[in-house]
Order: structure tokens, then C-alpha cells, then sequence
């Protein structure tokens, strides 16, 4: 004997429940009465309780009828929407979206474009998670749970067979110094070179080998040689250690809108190798969210 529900006996429980007349339920279900009670009883019997009491005048709700009626709706209506959920699903409009991100993503194409694509698909379900850039190509390549990344090129050539890539943005260096250091008046561009020595805060060159060197070469361009001072892995860390005094970096333009306390950002005067930040994803991903997601992206 089965012991699965069909909806089809959620479907006949609901119009006597509803109904509380066997005979006005049966005509609401286009069908004749004694078929409709020879359901319900063998529903009754599956369940193993009683769901009406009934006599010659009247039907009525058991405690467990009366229990099972909200749930049995529920289920028929979530029933009812997975063909429009599938639709949806294979046409992009809903699921789940896992993204990765570097921090100078978070304060530059990220917000906005998470804002236009939260709009257009309101039912997609959006993963965020902050990460570097090899930890987001390791984790692209593993085949985990990330979509795609937003991170800084280029790509390693173990990745290159695997994953697919699309420029989203380039911006300047710009410098970020700790406040009341002796630089030109507000407004006017900084030469690197008349800039007071401090210690470098940057990035480890194995996180994001691109971004290190465009900052070393500013420095070698501008007949300076800094002292590394400090290795933090995260934006927000490095301007935080600026903040503290600890010395000074070189940092994408929109860091800039990372206020900190303690903090000055000004344009650079030195010729600046613009930083690329880019998307990358499984060249082999079929998700039709993920299409969709790129779609966007290219458009804006």
C-alpha cells in the first residue's frame, strides 16, 4: 500500500473541509459524491485519524482536520507555483547567485550594479563573500559555490582553459596618506617624489600580483625607492593602518570613498598605470542567472 500523499487527495480534503457538505463538494470538484467519500476515507485511512465527523446532517472538522487544513493549502499552493518557479528559473529570473569580491569593488561597480539587478529580478537570491583575487580564482577553479568574482587581472595560466573574463572597470592609483602629512594645498596633485618618507603599506604580491606591481612602478617612475613597511591583505586594513600613522599607500581611486578618520586621498601628478577590475566565471557554468547577471553587467 502506498503511503505518499497525492495532491490530488490534498484537493478533495480541501473542498469538504471548505465545503463541509460532501455533495456541494463533489459538484465544486466536477465529480459525483460517492468517489469523493471513498477518497476521503482512504485518505483518512493513510493518514491513520479521522479528518470530519459526520452523520446524516452534518460534516464537520476533527482536531487533525482542522490542523491538516492550513498545511494542505499551503502545499497546494506551493504546488501550484512550481511551474512558474521552474519558468522563471530557466529563464534567469530566479534562483540563487554566489559572488565574490575584491574591496575596491565593494566601493565602485558593485552597489550600483547589485541595486539594477536586485530590481530586475527581485526572486534571485544574491550570496555576497569579500575575497582576493587568488583566493577567488582557487575557488572558480575547485568548482565550489562561488558563480563568479569580481577581481583584479590577470588571470593565472592554469585558469585561463577554465574560466572567462570580462573587463568592467580601470581607474588610477591615487594616494592615500595619513592626515597633517606635509603635502601640496588641498586640491592640487601630489608628485611622489616630494612626498615625506613613510613606510609602504600594500598588498602581498602573491594576492594580487597586478596591483603591487602597478604601485611599485609608480614609485620606480618617480626615482623613488619605498620602504615596505606593512603587508595587509585587505583595503580596509590598509587604510585603517594609515590612519594610525603607520605610513602611507597607493590605492585604486574609488578606495576613496572608504571615509576613514585620519585619513587624506589626493590625485597623483606622476604618470599612474590604471588598475583593472574585472569578472570571471566557469567557462562550463550553465546557470541561466548567471547569464542573466552578465547580461546586465554588459549593458551597463
Amino acid at each position: 500500500m502506498s503511503t505518499s500523499i497525492e495532491l490530488r487527495q490534498l484537493r478533495y480534503f480541501i473542498a469538504v473541509a471548505e465545503e463541509l457538505h460532501f455533495g456541494r463538494a463533489a459538484a465544486r470538484l466536477h465529480m459525483t459524491q460517492p468517489p469523493l467519500s471513498q477518497a476521503i476515507a482512504a485518505f483518512e485511512d493513510l493518514l491513520g485519524t479521522p479528518l470530519f465527523l459526520r452523520n446524516r446532517r452534518s460534516v464537520a472538522l476533527t482536531a487533525a482536520g482542522t490542523a491538516l487544513l492550513p498545511e494542505a493549502r499551503r502545499l497546494l499552493a506551493g504546488a501550484g507555483a512550481l511551474p512558474e518557479l521552474a519558468r522563471r528559473a530557466a529563464g534567469g529570473e530566479a534562483g540563487r547567485l554566489a559572488l565574490a569580491f575584491i574591496t575596491s569593488a565593494d566601493y565602485s561597480v558593485l552597489p550600483p550594479l547589485l541595486r539594477r539587478y536586485s530590481e530586475r529580478h527581485p526572486a534571485v537570491q544574491l550570496t555576497l563573500q569579500e575575497a582576493t583575487s587568488d583566493v577567488q580564482v582557487e575557488e572558480l577553479l575547485r568548482g565550489g559555490g562561488m558563480d563568479a568574482g569580481f577581481l583584479i587581472p590577470p588571470l593565472p595560466d592554469k585558469a585561463q582553459a577554465e574560466l572567462d573574463y570580462m573587463k568592467v572597470l580601470e581607474e588610477p592609483l591615487i594616494l592615500c596618506a595619513p592626515s597633517g602629512l606635509a603635502l601640496p594645498p588641498d586640491g592640487e596633485p601630489v608628485r611622489l617624489s616630494e612626498v615625506p618618507e613613510l613606510p609602504l603599506i600594500v598588498f602581498p604580491r602573491e594576492v594580487s600580483p597586478a596591483l603591487y606591481d602597478a604601485i611599485l612602478s609608480c614609485f620606480r617612475a618617480a626615482g623613488v625607492v619605498p620602504a615596505i613597511g606593512q603587508l595587509a591583505i585587505q583595503m580596509q586594513t590598509i587604510v585603517s593602518l594609515v590612519s594610525a600613522g603607520m605610513g602611507l599607500a597607493l590605492v585604486p581611486q574609488s578606495v576613496s570613498n572608504l571615509m576613514r578618520p585620519g585619513v587624506e586621498y589626493r590625485a597623483l601628478a606622476d604618470p599612474t598605470p590604471l588598475v583593472e577590475t574585472g569578472i570571471a566565471w566557469r567557462r562550463d557554468n550553465p546557470s541561466p542567472v548567471l547569464k542573466g547577471f552578465l547580461e546586465l553587467l554588459r549593458d551597463l
